[in-house]
């Protein structure tokens, strides 16, 4: 850690926001000018709109990340947990993965913790469900939805071939449906290499409270969404939701049970719950409750954005909605960021603040390969997309939004070599559990043991 007596900004997060408003100050700041501090339990940023094709090995998990360190060599990155916030002190309290806590002191702070999935006190959810907001998760459900493939075309117990076969989504948002459509043209792929697993014996199950799915592009592309993987032989019950999945025995509200060892769990997000120990005024939701300038209310030296932010819609208000507020998406986080950047320097140096405003330009959805929605937004017009070329759409806009050339690059090339050869479906399980064949080969045997107990007996 930096001992130097210039002022710290202090940036709680990583992740998009954090990464973003970190690379727009230290573009922007003076040599010298102050310490750029990012504190985060990961020392790389995911993208999120990315975990689906990761999940479906479309792309490399590796790409799918970006090095903090790398990214940020002129800032401090400190590898932990920001846990408690003294305003008073200006001192944040920093937990590191290994040793004792200790205190940080800082000038100016950027709250970036973005959000955790939402969930419900549901009867087994904590044991059976898997979410999808990192690309750990994301890589553990291919390892696992290949390995029930493996375990259904190994077996002639038909309960058991039904249970592995069967695969659960809760969640029609953006993550529910691409994850969906990812996963289960993944499946229908690896299908073709296992002798006694076909596509027609799976069952893919897809849940929403609301009475519709995808409704960031609108109810015509949302119904045509559902249409799609209908289709494609996805069952989509709405307006229901899961009631318990006690060992995996699935009990909707609607009376459908269905027994299922893949539980995906993509029912929203919300704000990370450490915010409520920071002592900042927080909306209804839980969110930081912000100024149009990205300021937190009643504070002139910190600021707030992305997903654990509740900022007002500037350009919603102007048109009539005077209780819009800009959605937690990839999209408003970019520009939020660098907005939020400008403003640290410009509250540094004792320069008026700027009010964040940006007009929503669309929403793009990948349904798994050559297949998407999208809706592009021109001004008063609204341009809506279908098939492969929304699907062309999805993947240019994410690609070009993609951090650093480094990872745009790469994320290329892996689309590109997808063109041409076979989409890998291997599963690597056993990453997960890395020494446990170790541990096995090593472990002293049991026999032996009781051999040398029972020669020890004798000679007494």
């Amino acid at each position: 850690m930096s001992t130097t007596e210039r002022p710290r900004i202090l940036v709680v997060g990583g992740g998009y926001v954090g990464l973003y408003a970190a690379r727009r100050i230290l573009k922007k700041m003076r040599y010298g000018e102050a310490t750029v501090t990012v504190v985060d339990p990961r020392s790389y940023m995911t993208y999120q709109p990315f975990l689906p094709e990761a999940a479906a090995g479309s792309i490399s998990p590796r790409h799918v990340v970006v090095p903090l360190r790398r990214v940020l060599p002129k800032a401090e990155v400190l590898t932990g947990r920001v846990t408690t916030i003294d305003q008073d002190r200006k001192v944040a309290t920093v937990a590191p993965l290994v040793g004792e806590a200790y205190e940080l002191p800082f000038d100016y702070l950027v709250i970036a913790m973005g959000a955790v999935s939402r969930t419900f006190p549901i009867p087994g959810l904590a044991e059976q469900g898997i979410g999808m907001k990192g690309i750990e998760e994301s890589i553990g459900l291919r390892n696992h939805v290949l390995e029930q493939l493996d375990k259904a075309d190994s077996t002639n117990d038909e309960e058991i071939r039904r249970k592995a076969l069967t695969f659960v989504f809760i969640g029609g948002g953006f993550a529910g449906a691409e994850t969906i459509g990812e996963v289960e043209d993944m499946a229908r792929d690896a299908a073709k290499y296992y002798k006694n697993v076909s596509r027609e014996d799976m069952r893919f199950v897809l849940v929403d409270a609301a009475d519709k799915i995808l409704p960031e592009v609108g109810p015509k592309l949302g119904q045509y969404g559902k249409e799609h993987l209908e289709s494609r032989g996805v069952e989509i019950y709405l307006s229901t939701s899961m009631d318990s999945c006690v060992d995996g025995h699935v009990v909707l509200k609607n009376g459908l049970e269905v027994d299922s060892n893949t539980i995906v769990w993509t029912a929203g997000v919300k704000p990370n719950p450490a915010l409520a120990r920071f002592g900042l005024p927080l909306g209804p939701r839980g969110h930081v409750d912000c100024e149009p300038t990205l300021q937190v209310k009643g504070t002139d030296y910190i600021w707030a954005a992305g997903d654990n932010a509740q900022v007002p819609d500037l350009v919603g208000r102007k048109a009539g909605n005077e209780n819009a507020w800009c959605p937690p998406n990839a999209q408003h986080a970019l520009r939020q960021a660098r907005a939020l950047g400008d403003n640290v320097i410009s509250g540094m140096r004792g320069f008026p603040q700027k009010e964040y405003e940006h007009a929503n330009k669309g929403a793009v959805a990948g349904l798994g390969l050559h297949k998407g929605v999208a809706m592009i937004v021109m001004g008063k017009m609204k341009i809506k997309l279908k098939g492969r070329l929304a699907w062309y759409m999805h993947r240019g806009y994410h690609g070009l939004a993609m951090p650093t050339w480094n990872r745009k690059i790469r994320v290329f090339a892996d689309w590109t070599l997808g063109m041409f050869l076979k989409r890998e479906v291997v599963s690597l399980g056993a990453m997960e559990n890395p020494r446990e064949e170790f541990y096995e080969a090593a472990k002293p045997a049991p026999v032996a043991a009781a051999s040398k107990t029972e020669e020890k007996a004798k000679a007494s």
